[in-house]
């Protein structure tokens, strides 16, 4: 069976994946990188290490007998913008060069936010039907509003709005480790959140336009974790306030023209709370956007949306970066 292998090492996950050329996943692996307890970060050459060791232990773990690698796809930058560079993406690059070397295939080049997005729109049960969308990029290294064009093996992106501080993800990890809870933070503080009251502590959200700001309601939390605010309180008021600052800035933007189609994709984007109360929201009548949300398995970094996007330049007739 011919398949592509998507690559992705990412902030805080390595991952692989193996589709076939229908699109379906036929292996893949991937795992978190290791945090020490009570930080809250990894430092990029930290990562970057960890991701060489991760990746050949990831590959042993996956089955490629009777599977034959016919293209090789690679997020090697954060964004598809001009300057966009991280060190950890140069451990996915190298070993994507060195394989398409040695088994004499093609290397298809793309980012890791169209990456986030193709994971998005190929786990819905539908694509979506329309060429242009928007997409809410949310995780721990982004939180940025973008309006979407499908091209063939990607998306032009054009970046609308996003936060002028702390990211969306960095919100929830930086409450969840001052709370106690393991990093990365997400599923724990939402699991957390589950035992407040319905009508807890909330703290307001900043919003101009398109542009929004978390510093302002990490500094509340944070006062009312030393306030001593049941723990469940303040992890249910991050994720109120992290769905009203999304709320008030979608319908700024479908208020103003841009595509009521949102695909809303990124680690944050996984959190119940979040998406339900979104849809409630933003789908009324009064709104009358249209949401669609990555599933949730895929919602963090994953290779998945890479490996598609490789497949799709491949099937295009792209020749892609020869290595032989």
């Amino acid at each position: 069976m011919d398949v592509v292998l998507g690559i992705d090492t990412s902030n805080y996950r390595t991952s692989l994946c193996l589709v076939n050329t229908s699109g379906q996943i036929v292996a893949e692996e991937k795992e978190l990188l290791t945090v020490e307890a009570g930080e809250r970060g990894l430092q990029q050459s930290t990562a970057l290490f960890q991701h060489v060791k991760r990746l050949p232990e990831l590959a042993r773990r996956m089955t490629i007998k009777g599977h034959k690698v016919i293209a090789i796809a690679v997020s090697r930058t954060p964004r598809p913008a001009e300057g966009s560079y991280m060190p950890v993406f140069l451990a996915g690059q190298m070993a994507a060069e060195l394989m398409a070397h040695f088994f004499h295939v093609p290397v298809y080049y793309t980012s890791h936010q169209e990456g986030h997005i193709a994971a998005g729109e190929y786990t819905l049960a539908q694509p979506i039907a329309v060429k242009r969308f928007l997409a809410v990029h949310l995780s721990g290294g982004t939180s940025e509003v973008l309006d979407c064009v499908k091209r063939v093996g990607g998306y032009e992106i054009e970046c609308i709005g996003g936060t002028q501080d702390l990211h969306a993800g960095q919100l929830i990890d930086r409450i969840g480790v001052a709370l106690g809870l393991p990093f990365p933070a997400g599923p724990y503080l939402e699991e957390l959140a589950q035992q407040a009251e319905e009508n807890g502590l909330v703290v307001p959200s900043s919003v101009v336009k398109y542009t929004f700001s978390f510093s302002g309601p990490e500094a509340a939390l944070m006062r009312a974790i030393k306030q001593n605010v049941p723990s469940a309180q303040i992890a249910r008021a991050a994720e109120k306030c992290i769905a009203a600052t999304l709320e008030k800035t979608l319908r700024a933007a479908t208020e103003d023209g841009y595509p009521k189609d949102i695909l809303i994709v990124g680690g944050v984007s996984a959190n119940a709370y979040i998406r339900e109360r979104l849809m409630k929201r933003l789908t009324h009548r009064a709104v009358g956007a249209r949401l669609y949300f990555a599933d949730p398995a895929y919602a963090g970094d994953n290779a998945f949306g890479v490996a598609r996007i490789g497949l799709l330049q491949f099937l295009s007739g792209h020749k892609g970066e020869h290595f032989c």
